[in-house]
């Protein structure tokens, strides 16, 4: 079946835009029974004054609700290439849904906070393709570690996910490994990497629905010239960022030749004084 790459701002909103996705993709990762979801896209324009370049792009705001009534709020970041701004941008981004009270029914609440990144790249110290970092309360006066939480600290501190699509294998085995299958970046029909081949036959419910949205998306004209608007946007700002770093990194190296100069001069000049 052929299918549209999900790592795209424009591809991963229209699989989230479908509740029973939206719901399998958040529990799958979290490992807890998803109730309700609700999920926002939320816009943001990178502007590069200089360059007189705007780039559209999303993140994506999930409110869920447990199986224990417990309500959560999942942020979802796909990076797609490893520049600062994007770093930035998302710590920024996390600095401010701290800042925010959130409405339910219609009064504010401050809700815990989960971490999701889709990483388009590698991590050059982590091979696994999914990862979780976790929080542990221990007590260090008894040396143990606490069952019991917090609703300060689960508010002040949270966990994170990290899927490196990159790493993705050809595993296809437990549910995790079924959800994952959809980003591997492998047999790409066309040099761009916007659609490729799924090899694999769905067995899930929620991941046949996954691959009919991709097919969708991936083999309609309209929907695949948007992918390509995107693509081509952040290719220009990846340029634009590696010849920035090439400047920087040749101002360095022609001041480490200066610096080099002036400490053969000095040298020098202790030698003749020496004399």
């Amino acid at each position: 079946m052929i299918i549209a790459n999900p790592i795209y701002d424009v591809v991963f909103k229209r699989l989230m835009e479908n509740d029973k996705v939206a719901k399998f993709f958040i529990s799958t990762l979290l490992e807890r029974t998803i109730e309700a979801v609700e999920v926002k896209p939320q816009e943001f324009t990178y502007t590069d004054k200089l360059a007189g370049l705007a780039v559209y792009r999303l993140d994506f705001i999930a409110t869920i609700r447990t199986e224990t009534s417990e309500l959560k709020k999942v942020l979802i970041e796909i990076q797609k290439a490893k520049n600062p701004i994007d770093l930035m941008r998302f710590r920024n981004y996390l600095a401010e849904q701290y800042k925010k009270e959130d409405k339910i029914n219609q009064g504010n609440v401050v809700l815990p906070i989960t971490t999701i990144y889709i990483l388009g790249f590698k991590l050059p110290e982590i091979e696994s393709s999914c990862i979780r970092v976790k929080r542990d309360y221990i007590d260090l006066i008894n040396k143990t570690t606490l069952t019991q939480k917090s609703d300060f600290v689960e508010k002040l501190t949270h966990d994170c996910f990290v899927v490196q699509v990159e790493r993705i294998t050809d595993r296809y085995q437990t549910r995790l490994d079924k959800l994952l299958s959809v980003f591997e970046q492998r047999n790409f029909i066309d040099d761009k990497e916007i659609t490729k081949n799924y090899t694999y036959n769905p067995d899930i419910e929620e991941v046949k629905t996954i691959t009919d949205i991709l097919h969708h998306v991936g083999t309609d004209p309209q929907e695949r010239k948007q992918i390509e608007i995107e693509q081509e946007a952040w290719r220009t700002v990846n340029a634009m960022f590696e010849e920035k770093e090439r400047k920087y990194r040749q101002e360095l190296a022609e001041k480490d030749q200066e610096l080099a100069k002036l400490r053969k001069q000095m040298e020098e000049l202790k030698k003749k004084l020496n004399e």
